[in-house]
């Protein structure tokens, strides 16, 4: 990119104004904007501007416009300066724009400032005949047809040197030029032929859903099944062995009740259940757990935790507490552990005649008299 700066005081005109009909025009552009937001209108006005003096932005005319909008003259220039699109110095009756970002860049831009600097010598400056300046600028957004370079208003695509040079020898001749792609491509289609989209069932409608037909054969294929008259054999297994209808599928049935006297006595019972009427349990629905004896028996699993009895009095045939201190804690260790007795060695608090004290916890508060 080349320095954004000023022309020299030696080609800056001594004023600038807008011609009647500009100065119409730039007071409908601001009038597109609400009081206090009349600045939004640089733009445009700067860019009328630049057109009314010939294709190049002077110092007045930047200060024109600031005046205009109520701006300070800086804050104009900063955007002058930014956008390549204001150009700065003097430029040929054809300014050319070459783009010189990455897509161009790749496609040939290289060889196009080379010609030009061979042909216009450097950039920013104009020819002898005054028909022809250039300059490098930022990405115009024609990327599929690089590289490419815009020529006052109007773009150039698919250039080389040589349809670049063509094209400069028209537009100085004065003979009508092609704008757009130079290889006669259509907007951006591909740049050769095109090779892809060219099967009409794609836009007639004829293969619509046929994608998921063919991922689903595809898929039983690699599962192994035969997708070949699918089908026709299910609609003849159908026909053969047809299912069972399920009248009752999807809702509740009734069923009859195993107890109901009229059941009963079709089963040759009696009708009423007396087991039932007692409040017990029929014997034939009865499921009794009866122990194991003899030789052959197991004993019962035993956990690895011991539990001690707890006592109880004989003439009042409940069980008592045990002394405080007495209660295993979960997690002890087995009675027949070694070194541990089996607890019939354990004096029952209330069975001793000897033990007459009575562990009645520590004693409470006395009563005041």
């Amino acid at each position: 990119m080349a320095n954004r700066r000023l022309a020299p005081v030696s080609e800056q005109p001594a004023s600038f104004a807008f011609t009647p009909e500009n100065a119409e025009w730039a007071k409908g552009q601001i009038a597109k904007y609400p009081e206090g937001r009349q600045a939004s209108a640089v733009i445009p006005l700067l860019w009328k501007a630049q057109e009314q003096n010939g294709g190049w932005l002077p110092q007045k005319a930047i200060e024109a416009v600031a005046d205009q909008l109520g701006m300070p003259h800086i804050r104009v220039l900063e955007v002058a300066t930014f956008y390549t699109m204001f150009a700065l110095e003097p430029v040929g009756r054809y300014w050319i724009q070459v783009c010189g970002t990455v897509p161009c860049d790749v496609c040939g831009a290289r060889e196009l400032k080379q010609y030009l600097q061979e042909r216009l010598g450097p950039s920013g400056h104009v020819s002898p005949d005054g028909n022809f300046s250039w300059l490098e600028v930022e990405c115009l957004g024609a990327c599929c047809n690089a590289p490419m370079a815009q020529i006052n208003h109007d773009y150039y695509e698919d250039l080389t040197p040589e349809s670049l040079g063509k094209l400069m020898d028209d537009l100085a001749a004065g003979r009508p030029v092609k704008t757009g792609s130079q290889t006669g491509r259509v907007s951006s289609e591909p740049k050769d032929a095109v090779t892809t989209l060219q099967d009409e069932t794609l836009f007639d409608g004829s293969r619509v859903g046929a994608w998921r037909k063919r991922f689903e054969e595809q898929g039983l294929k690699e599962a192994g099944a035969d997708t070949t008259g699918e089908k026709a054999r299910t609609e003849a297994s159908a026909a053969t062995s047809p299912k069972a209808a399920k009248p009752d599928a999807g809702r509740a049935t009734e069923s009859p009740a195993a107890a109901a006297p009229a059941q009963r006595a079709a089963d040759g019972k009696p009708p009423v259940d007396t087991a039932a009427e007692a409040g017990q349990s029929a014997p034939e629905r009865t499921t009794v757990a009866v122990p194991r004896t003899g030789p052959e028996a197991e004993p019962a699993p035993q956990s690895g935790r011991s539990y001690t009895e707890t006592p109880s009095k004989p003439e009042e045939g409940r069980p008592v507490a045990g002394a405080k201190g007495t209660t295993p804690e979960a997690g002890a260790e087995p009675a027949n552990a070694p070194g541990k007795t089996d607890g019939s060695q354990a004096k029952p608090v209330g069975l001793t005649p000897d033990d007459k004290a009575v562990d009645k916890g520590p004693p409470g508060p006395k009563a005041k008299p």
